[in-house]
């Protein structure tokens, strides 16, 4: 008797501490860094359909990318989840994400823009530049239809953009002109034009848009989303579609020093985001947003008001080749065209 009750009593508390571990693994939230304006919705509706608590960071993506470098040692971070390739790919550089390939049934969009080493998944897409023109301020007869039309000394003092070292979509936007123009000196040259012809820089997509709306401004070059959000807001806006634009990937990447039990679950975010349930969260929660999008899953289609790919000129950069180089060129974009 005395040998069962002490077998009974070490089989109780060893129990109870499995009881505790498990509580406290439980009680660890999936930590996600992120720039995208639905993260918070689909945290909750992940946490909903899972279980597992999710601790949602949200800042815009330069701040974003600046707190991942500056915990490069030691990865606070579960997930990074943000606009724009070049930086999530500078991040697989210096062995910062764990590869990971969804089973997915891809559009073209989407086959387009995965990477081929898995790196990181790409969940959607946008457009990294279009011209946006305030209708009130200037008339139709007077609207720049192509980019080289930006130089021109009418538009002196009228156009603005964001800076790349603080808006994530902003870098992709300049490496496309550089793309487009055949090298990254002839992109500088366009930009040096810009420049004397009076360019104004902004922090990101809603500070331009808001010096678009009261004037300082009268031609903005944003991400695609942002300019058809203020137009579904009722803004006196114009979106314009000049050859070439740059698909902006929507990336998301796991930690590689997170453990096997963690990336697992960050698999499951994954998932979801791109299932059927998740594409519905996501074109919800922001929807004169982020949730304008181009989606990358076979059988979802875009939001109405975003406006078909056809008959546009898509091109899109390859992050392997200018990823590396984002620190060079956003350091001359702030001391060359900013400052």
């Amino acid at each position: 008797m005395r040998t069962s009750a002490i077998a009974k009593t070490f089989l109780a508390a060893s129990a109870l501490c499995l009881g505790l571990s498990a509580a406290a693994h439980a009680a660890q939230p999936l930590v996600i860094y992120s720039a995208i304006g639905y993260d918070a919705d689909m945290a909750k509706a992940f946490q909903k359909a899972t279980g597992i608590p999710v601790k949602m960071v949200d800042m815009s993506t330069g701040p974003l990318l600046a707190r991942v470098q500056a915990e490069k040692q030691n990865p606070q971070w579960d997930i990074v989840w943000f606009d724009g390739a070049e930086g999530m790919r500078n991040l697989a550089l210096q062995g910062l994400l764990a590869s990971y390939a969804p089973k997915v049934d891809w559009n073209s969009i989407g086959r387009k823009i995965q990477p081929s080493d898995h790196a990181y998944v790409a969940s959607a897409a946008s457009l990294a530049g279009v011209i946006v023109v305030n209708k009130n301020k200037l008339p139709e007869a007077d609207w720049p239809h192509s980019w080289g039309d930006l130089t021109n000394p009418r538009y002196r003092g009228m156009i603005g953009m964001n800076n790349p070292a603080v808006s994530g979509p902003t870098y992709p936007f300049v490496v496309g002109q550089m793309l487009w123009r055949g090298s990254e000196e002839a992109g500088k040259t366009w930009y040096m034009g810009l420049k004397a012809n009076g360019l104004k820089t902004f922090r990101t997509n809603g500070v331009t848009l808001r010096a678009l709306d009261h004037g300082v401004i009268d031609v903005a070059m944003v991400q695609n989303s942002a300019g058809i959000g203020r137009m579904l807001k009722g803004m006196p806006f114009k979106v314009i579609y000049p050859n070439p634009v740059t698909l902006l990937p929507r990336t998301i990447g796991i930690s590689s020093h997170a453990s096997p039990e963690v990336r697992a679950e960050a698999e499951k975010f994954v998932n979801f985001l791109l299932s059927k349930r998740g594409q519905a969260v996501a074109q919800k929660g922001d929807p004169t947003g982020d949730s304008l999008y181009y989606p990358v899953v076979a059988g979802t289609s875009p939001l109405q008001g975003i406006p078909s790919l056809a008959g546009v000129t898509v091109q899109t950069a390859d992050p392997t080749v200018w990823g590396p180089r984002e620190g060079d060129i956003d350091r001359w974009f702030t001391n060359h065209i900013v400052h």
